[in-house]
């Protein structure tokens, strides 16, 4: 797995399609569980995730507590990495850095930024190689 992360409009994208030039992107939909993303992925193909943070924001309105999300998405990762390595696929996530700026006010928007912190660890924990991307330039952080 590789992980691509930067800011809002920092190249990510651009570098993860110069780099992945035949994967196939899927959009993480509202409510959608990571291993669930299993049925799109062909054989030998890498696979880019997408629209993280828009997928966390809906997670965040759930009933669930930032725990059991927690659980939830580390049991998804290791499950959805299985199911790739068995497939030889490439699984590459793009998500967004948040943790630069100000401490937000509102509590839901300290919530999201809290929840996109975590995931970005547990993925880069998974990860074999982790990029940070910034101005359109990468930095190696992991592998």
């Amino acid at each position: 797995m590789q992980l691509f992360i930067g800011g809002a409009s920092a190249g990510k994208r651009d570098a993860v399609k110069q780099r992945f030039p035949s994967a196939v992107w899927w959009r993480l939909a509202p409510g959608q569980r990571l291993h669930e993303v299993a049925h799109v992925m062909l054989p030998n193909t890498p696979l880019v995730l997408h629209g993280l943070f828009e997928w966390l924001t809906a997670a965040q309105d759930s009933d669930f507590s930032s725990d059991e999300w927690r659980a939830q998405w580390r049991e998804d990762l290791q499950r959805l990495n299985q199911t790739a390595a068995e497939d030889n696929v490439t699984l590459v996530i793009i998500a967004n850095e948040l943790g630069r700026g100000l401490v937000p006010i509102a509590r839901d928007q300290r919530r999201l930024r809290d929840l996109n912190g975590w995931f970005t660890q547990d993925a880069a924990a998974h990860a074999e190689q982790v990029w940070y991307v910034r101005h359109g330039l990468l930095q190696a952080l992991k592998g």
